[in-house]
């Protein structure tokens, strides 16, 4: 491990983290090629049920584990953590300015969706149930002004 990654356990995180965190942001870019906010979010949300359901309901986002989590908490991983939840609210904010929603309501927006997906995913797996997705799948949309 140590060859690997030299840095011991903090690097190790670092990098998993990293990796988690472009795996993401590639989805929800990936998912907004067509320039629809709501079919992004449709694709993003059947990840997650998938991921879910597959694991059992126990499978979660690494990202916000640690975000949570303040035993792995070194400054580069907070600031790490950070980034990547910037990234994914600039991406989908980029979208729905595309889509014609003004910058500030967008930025705002983009919060929203993600703190909503987060959310759901966190009760999915607290409940057992794939409902909590399905509840923003119904919501969002209406937030972004398409029924």
């Amino acid at each position: 491990m140590y060859h690997h990654f030299p840095g011991g356990r903090s690097e190790l995180i670092l990098s998993a983290t990293r990796l988690a965190g472009d795996f993401i942001t590639a989805l929800v870019e990936d998912a907004a090629t067509d320039g629809d906010p709501v079919r992004a979010l449709e694709r993003f949300v059947r990840f997650w049920k998938y991921a879910l359901a597959d694991s059992d309901y126990t499978a979660g986002c690494p990202i916000v584990a640690l975000a949570v989590d303040g035993r792995h908490g070194t400054d580069e991983v907070a600031v790490l953590v950070r980034e990547i939840f910037t990234r994914w609210q600039t991406s989908l904010s980029g979208l729905l300015v595309a889509h014609g929603i003004p910058a500030a309501r967008a930025r705002s927006l983009a919060t929203v969706v993600v703190a909503a997906i987060e959310g759901a995913v966190i009760l999915c797996r607290a409940q057992g149930d794939d409902g909590p997705l399905d509840d923003v799948l119904t919501e969002i949309p209406r937030l972004l002004g398409t029924p």
